[in-house]
């Protein structure tokens, strides 16, 4: 990746001014077991206290590593819970990148998120509806299947 993805200028910006980054290797004796690096790249997204909450394998190129690595902030938002929080990232991916194939598990977790923040069965609805108007090959669309029948 540091090939390509890494000399990214608007990677770099993203990676300096939004994260800690870390690179290790994966034969680190204490960090590769721990969080488990068989194969490179592993990028990891951990919360304050070291625990993982979202991973990715492989190699992703500058116009996705972006959107991968918002997907994860926002999960890990969304599990803190900072639900508003996550739905900026969400939200970020959606308007910003919407032909990224994270866009439409970000569409999914933003409405979940919306809706557990307001109890609005709208917001639900409004995945499925979304879904379908713009992923209808998507397996997020499947997952919200069950929302089309609360519509009114």
């Amino acid at each position: 990746m540091d090939a390509v993805a890494y000399i990214d200028a608007e990677v770099i910006g993203f990676v300096n001014d939004t994260l800690v980054p870390l690179r290790l290797a994966a034969a680190d004796p204490l960090l590769g077991p721990r969080y488990r690096i068989k194969w490179t790249p592993t990028l990891l997204i951990l919360d304050a206290e070291g625990v993982e909450q979202y991973r990715t394998l492989g190699f992703y190129p500058p116009q996705e590593l972006i959107p991968s690595l918002l997907l994860g902030i926002g999960k890990a938002r969304f599990n803190q819970p900072d639900r508003p929080a996550a739905c900026d990232c969400f939200s970020s991916i959606i308007d910003r990148y919407p032909a990224s194939p994270q866009a439409p598990e970000a569409l999914y977790l933003n409405g979940v998120s919306r809706y557990i923040e307001t109890h609005d069965v709208a917001n639900l609805v409004a995945i499925y509806d979304r879904l379908a108007a713009g992923y209808p090959d998507s397996p997020w669309l499947t997952r919200a299947d069950p929302y089309r029948l609360l519509k009114k």
